[in-house]
């Protein structure tokens, strides 16, 4: 910890979020937890009477009622403690606001099975009710889920057996977060440090290449000597997304995973040809890479490092800022004053000070303006974190503002999209006006690096679940040998020619934990390839670009995800908008080149 940093009370109340508009204070927040724990014991009366039509709809809505006051206490507790983890108080606030979301859990565990068991028939009537308008895409997905529920005796059964299965997740995140025996490295100071995931990322992205070597070398030393005991954890994980999909009717736990989401399986098909059929292009970033750094081999480890550095240029916040809204204004007038709301309103809190948690992030409760948390230190890459942070905020206000909270959650499938669309528009910005040929040329690379590590790597990782899981489907035993030599296949695929792949390198599946939510990871993809789609449209003055783009952000979870993303023109059921996102790095990597050689 920096000790140099300023206390919370020597900041400028402008730069600091108004939390003040969920509470006033902390009474205030002791009332509402009191309120909310009393309103606990009225959801628990419905029990056996959901299949009532209007006990439903009462319990749905005063359901809601009680979430959206949870959802608030636990934004204050959170920001609160977020201020200062040291604060043993907000510490206990934040116990306290989990306590209640598991006694809500608890005490509302009945409503889900009550709903799910109501007849198909009946369930397609109520739906279709206008006092159920609120709720229809939640009762439509019950009714589309029931192709998949099995008898009463066999759900018991099967929840019998999920209750004594091991959480192969839990276990990975055991050995990889509290057991996991990093070594100790020497550091380019000269001092001796202990490898840990964060310092780990710190070295990639270092100058200094022996550093770099160094890191690399200890950290898959450490994954290749607990290679079989993640191994049979991670092939535990597979064969139990398999018995899941078999038993449910599945076509396979891909398929189970896509129509959980309500995705159309062909949506990662496609991400995985089109990234496939270009890998040319990613070679050719890669052989760029190499000849910009002048090295004789392009280790793994040499792929984080910036090909040129940051641009050694200040950007205090309100510069920042007003860069940001410079950048950002193809999305219209509203958009903007919304951004300078977030300003003149206190949405951030901007400034790292003592104790403060580290990153960014945004957060909201349903009815209340969004926050968002910064660490701005002046950099360019934290004029990007404004922009990418400020994209969630809005896509949270507008989706709240529009939507009732039950409709008002978008889904995973869309998170990045908003928060990316920000980041492209405001890279595309700069780009255009930078006057400095290093600035043009750290924004290039910033900007390929981003297709690098969320396109191709994100899609590589995704093939690899893809095979495994057919893999152990057909028999075939998930052995620690054969899926680091598929995954060691897979990399040589992707990175090309241009790389020495080290072979440690064969053992980095071992340490991806998103592995253990089986496809999941897909969406970092899906979510800039669309991002680029969406705002390349804007860009350009697509007919009814900047208009739809409005209305993905004000559809929440409304429809499918996937429905929602059509509203926005992007179509990832077809191969149009990976086409384009191929494109679009084709084209970076050429005007890069042309930077690089004048």
């Amino acid at each position: 910890m920096n000790a140099n940093l300023l206390k919370r009370s020597e900041i400028d109340r402008a730069y600091i979020w108004s939390v003040e508009d969920l509470y006033q204070s902390d009474a205030l927040f002791d009332r509402e937890c009191a309120d909310v724990v009393r309103a606990l014991e009225k959801l628990s009366s419905y029990r056996g009477k959901l299949s009532n039509r209007e006990k439903l709809l009462e319990f749905l809505t005063s359901s809601d009622e009680v979430e959206i006051k949870i959802e608030k206490l636990a934004v204050y507790a959170y920001m609160r403690a977020d201020e200062d983890a040291s604060d043993g108080k907000y510490s206990a606030f934040r116990s306290r606001v989990l306590t209640i979301e598991t006694e809500y859990s608890e005490k509302t565990a009945f409503a889900m099975p009550e709903i799910s068991a109501i007849d198909k028939e009946m369930l397609i009537s109520i739906a279709k009710s206008p006092e159920f308008v609120n709720y229809d895409y939640f009762l439509n997905e019950i009714i589309r889920r029931k192709n998949f529920v099995l008898s009463e005796k066999e759900e018991k059964i099967l929840a019998s057996v999920t209750a004594v299965t091991p959480s192969f997740k839990e276990i990975f995140g055991k050995i990889d977060n509290a057991d996991i025996p990093f070594p100790k490295i020497k550091m380019a100071d000269g001092t001796s440090a202990r490898l840990t995931h964060g310092l780990y990322s710190v070295c990639l992205h270092h100058p200094d290449r022996e550093l770099r070597k160094r890191a690399f070398n200890g950290v898959y030393r450490t994954y290749r000597s607990l290679i079989n005991t993640i191994g049979s954890t991670y092939a535990g994980s597979v064969k139990a997304d398999n018995f899941y999909a078999k038993v449910r009717g599945y076509k396979s736990a891909l398929d189970k995973a896509m129509y959980n989401d309500n995705v159309p399986t062909v949506v990662y098909d496609n991400l995985i040809k089109a990234v496939s059929d270009n890998l040319v292009n990613m070679h050719e970033y890669m052989a760029l890479r190499k000849k910009v750094l002048a090295v004789d081999a392009l280790h793994m480890y040499d792929l984080y490092t910036p090909i040129v550095s940051e641009v050694d240029k200040e950007y205090p916040f309100d510069m920042a800022f007003e860069r940001v809204v410079e950048g950002l204004n193809p999305l219209g007038n509203e958009y903007r004053e919304l951004l300078m709301r977030s300003k003149s309103e206190r949405w951030m809190d901007v400034y790292e000070t003592k104790n403060k948690r580290s990153g960014a992030y945004s957060i909201h409760a349903y009815g209340y303006h969004p926050f968002v948390l910064l660490n701005h230190k002046g950099t360019l890459h934290d004029t990007f974190t404004i922009a990418h942070e400020l994209g969630h905020a809005m896509h949270s206000h507008y989706s709240n503002k529009t939507q009732p909270y039950s409709k008002s959650q978008y889904s995973i499938f869309v998170a990045e999209v908003a928060s990316t669309v920000n980041e492209v528009l405001l890279l595309k910005d700069m780009l255009e006006k930078a006057t400095d040929k290093s600035e043009r040329i750290y924004l290039l690379s910033y900007y390929l690096d981003c297709f690098r590590t969320t396109l191709f790597r994100q899609t590589m990782f995704a093939e690899f679940e893809k095979i495994a899981h057919e893999l152990q489907a057909k028999g075939k035993p998930l052995t620690p040998q054969l899926l680091s030599s598929k995954y060691y296949g897979l990399n040589k695929k992707y990175y090309g020619p241009s790389v020495y792949h080290d072979d440690k390198i064969r053992y980095e599946w071992a340490r991806i934990p998103h592995f253990y939510s089986a496809f999941y990871v897909y969406k970092y993809a899906t979510g800039l390839t669309s991002a680029v789609n969406i705002a390349n449209a804007i860009l350009s003055g697509k007919e009814n670009a900047l208009e739809n783009y409005r209305k993905f952000l004000c559809a929440g979870g409304s429809q499918s995800p996937y429905e929602i993303l059509k509203i926005a023109g992007v179509d990832l059921a077809t191969t149009e908008p990976f086409e384009n996102a191929m494109q679009e790095f084709c084209d970076t990597i050429e005007q890069l080149k042309k930077e690089l050689e004048n």
